[in-house]
């Protein structure tokens, strides 16, 4: 019989490209992953993995039993949500990765609705970016992600990822403080700030601008959304910004129409397949979009 850990290895070094970077997802040495995949090759009587100058490539059989992995990591995961869906109240500890607004200004709510009304049910929360984030939920390490997406931009790999929309939150354009912009020609002479180029956020900007002729001139980069607002506060810098971001500092700044817009980003919670209808995972899907639509709410004057 295969050893599952053995497995969950050789998706590792798929996932990651190489035993070095498996090993350090899985805090493993890189001897140990090795010695452990030699042994599966054993198991299986084939070769699984080919070294490519730095990197480990795998065989069409590997693959082939990583897909198997895929499955059988699933029916896990569909198990424990049907053993969880006995209990009359979600139970256990769970650990969730959530990105830096969302953190800021939703989960403190949401997390205090969770302790009252789900008392057995422990939330875990950490910050990690996006990607990192779903690397970390792939690789087991995380229970759940809450994410933002962008249109015609990909936030997990199909086939292993359950989503559910817990909410929407537009994203405007925003010129340079005291900057006023009546032409695409002028468009392209400004500086721009946006997130480093693999975000999602990064992907949609550029092409939303290049379909509406505009080839925005990238000067600052960063993760950080409160630095893109103080950077168009402070006349310096073109950015779109949700409207979470600005409505959590408090800005007057006031979107310009002239910039391109489309449709809301959508925040996501992502499980791994087989979770999605854990009874702990459909509590935080609630109690974060009801903190999420109150905040909303509120922001908008509304009682």
């Amino acid at each position: 019989m295969l050893d599952l850990n053995r497995l969950v290895m050789l998706r590792a070094v798929a996932m990651h490209g190489s035993i070095t970077a498996a090993a350090r997802e899985l805090a493993y040495t890189h001897s140990a992953i090795s010695q452990q995949l030699s042994l599966l090759e054993r198991e299986t009587g084939t070769q699984l993995l080919e070294k490519v100058g730095r990197t480990a490539k795998l065989t069409p059989v590997g693959l082939e039993l990583v897909r198997n992995t895929e499955a059988v990591l699933a029916a896990m995961e569909h198990a424990e949500t049907e053993l969880a869906a006995s209990h009359h109240q979600p139970r256990g500890i769970m650990t969730i990765a959530v990105y830096s607004s969302i953190a800021r200004i939703v989960m403190p709510a949401a997390l205090r609705t969770l302790m009252h009304e789900q008392p057995g049910l422990e939330l875990r929360l950490r910050r990690l970016d996006p990607q990192e984030a779903v690397l970390q939920l792939v690789g087991r390490r995380v229970d759940a992600v809450i994410v933002d997406t962008f249109a015609g931009t990909q936030v997990a790999p199909a086939g292993v990822i359950d989503s559910a929309e817990i909410g929407r939150d537009p994203v405007r354009g925003y010129l340079p403080e005291f900057h006023a912009a009546s032409s695409i020609e002028q468009l392209n002479e400004l500086p721009w700030v946006m997130e480093p180029p693999d975000a999602p956020s990064t992907q949609w900007a550029m092409r939303v601008c290049r379909e509406a002729g505009i080839e925005p001139r990238v000067v600052y980069e960063s993760s950080d959304m409160l630095f893109h607002l103080r950077m168009v506060e402070a006349g310096l810098a073109a950015a779109f910004l949700p409207d979470l971001v600005v409505r959590e500092a408090r800005s007057r700044s006031i979107p310009s129409p002239v910039l391109p817009t489309e449709p809301d980003r959508r925040i996501l919670l992502l499980t791994r397949t087989g979770a999605a209808d854990h009874p702990a995972f459909r509590a935080v899907r609630t109690a974060v979009a009801s903190a999420l639509a109150r905040y909303i709410s509120s922001a908008d004057g509304n009682p």
